[in-house]
């Protein structure tokens, strides 16, 4: 296929990676053209302008921080819808809203263009190893079409088609929201529990063997406890971004979220305290540091 691809941060490079390896044609563009160094000397092309990246192409992706970003990438000036021809598919992998998407969709439509939104799990790692989990919101026989490219990027097994426009959007929102809920009250029980003179190994290994066990608690949380990694490679602003995104989708379809609204405020609190870029797993060490509890496992050797 020829494909363009638009945002090369930490997850749009190896994404983009994995599409010129599969053997597609590829376009790409960034506000930063050194970002594509090595896309390029591996022969990829270069775009000017989101405009340019869309011309001729059979299918453009989008992966950006926020809805804004996408909105202004595909309406502003030199904007990416302006370069789509008929017959070309949209592919927004970014997480973002329904609402942003739609604007986009109204205009891309009378132009005879299709559009999907399609954001992804599974973080930078799953990005270079070409095994993200996909979420695909849109047309059925659109998603089909698109379905090989989406194969270079993703696990197979677990690349969804989940509904309508804007399913996708809305299927990541609650799996991120869901994620951070489960951070926040996993290190909530695993500080109360050691304070409270439960050994660390012990009480996780409780937690696991009961019905309170989990994913998170049982992988996901490992960095911090053995190594001190509050993984850095997602920013605690985008993860702030997303909480507030998720928490918005709550107010506009009239559900009650209080827990996910103070699971948002936790997130802020801990990037007022770390900063944009601290890692997203930094709410475990502001509980850490506000009860001078280190959460760590004993290494192997003691």
């Amino acid at each position: 296929m020829k494909v363009g691809f638009v945002g090369l941060g930490n997850m749009g490079l190896p994404m983009s990676r994995n599409i010129l390896a599969a053997g597609h044609d590829l376009v790409v563009h960034d506000l930063r053209r050194d970002a594509a160094a090595s896309l390029l000397a591996d022969g990829a092309a270069w775009a000017a302008s989101p405009r340019q990246a869309g011309a001729g192409r059979d299918v453009v992706i989008t992966m950006l921080p926020a809805p804004g970003h996408v909105e202004q990438v595909l309406l502003g000036r030199r904007g990416l819808l302006g370069g789509l021809a008929a017959g070309t598919v949209w592919v927004d992998m970014s997480t973002s809203v329904p609402a942003v998407a739609n604007r986009v969709r109204a205009l891309a439509e009378t132009r005879g263009v299709a559009v999907l939104d399609a954001p992804v799990s599974g973080m930078a790692a799953g990005a270079r190893a070409g095994t993200l989990q996909i979420f695909v919101g849109g047309a059925a026989g659109t998603y089909r079409r698109v379905r090989p490219l989406l194969e270079a990027m993703g696990d197979a097994e677990r690349i969804l088609h989940v509904g309508p426009h804007g399913a996708g959007y809305t299927v990541k929102l609650m799996i991120n929201l869901l994620w951070f809920a489960h951070l926040t009250a996993t290190a909530e029980v695993l500080t109360v529990g050691v304070r409270a003179g439960v050994d660390l190994a012990t009480l996780r290994r409780c937690l696991l063997a009961s019905p309170a066990a989990s994913n998170f608690l049982d992988r996901d949380v490992l960095s911090v406890l053995e190594r001190g990694d509050y993984d850095d490679s997602f920013a605690l602003a985008l993860a702030c971004k997303d909480l507030g995104l998720a928490v918005d989708l709550a107010r506009e379809v009239g559900v009650p979220a209080e827990v996910s609204a103070v699971v948002e405020q936790i997130y802020r609190r801990a990037r007022a305290q770390y900063g944009d870029h601290g890692g997203e797993m930094l709410p475990i060490k502001l509980l850490e540091d506000l009860t001078a509890t280190r959460l760590r496992l004993p290494s192997p050797q003691e």
